[in-house]
């Protein structure tokens, strides 16, 4: 499974961007899909995730009311919407999916977007 995040780019505290991740596999049959992201001398954190079949969302309290979290299995995709960027939101971003395998599940991350946002 490959996954190709873009979206990515530089925009004012304030303002909104859409990630996307595009997947090589069909997004049906993943068990979670999810956002991360990393920040310059931070560890990574969790940002999103949502369950591919049911479409539950799980969100992160700092950025709860901010950022949604979609995805469209017709297509094999999944998106990001920030809203109310913020400095701190600066970070690369990175798309993950878990998807089931023969005895355990499988784990893939995509190359990164970076988002800046400039105060």
């Amino acid at each position: 499974v490959q996954l190709v995040e873009s979206g990515g780019g530089l925009v004012q505290a304030g303002g909104s961007l859409r990630l996307s991740c595009a997947t090589s596999g069909s997004t049906v049959s993943f068990i979670t899909m999810g956002w991360y992201r990393q920040a310059p001398g931070k560890q990574r954190e969790f940002v999103a995730d949502i369950k591919s079949l049911s479409g539950t969302t799980n969100i992160a309290d700092s950025v709860k009311g901010r950022f949604t979290i979609s995805r469209d299995n017709a297509k094999n995709m999944m998106y990001l919407q920030m809203n109310s960027l913020k400095p701190e939101d600066t970070a690369v971003y990175y798309c993950k999916a878990n998807v089931p395998g023969l005895a355990y599940a499988h784990t893939y991350w995509g190359q990164g977007t970076q988002v800046t946002v400039s105060s």
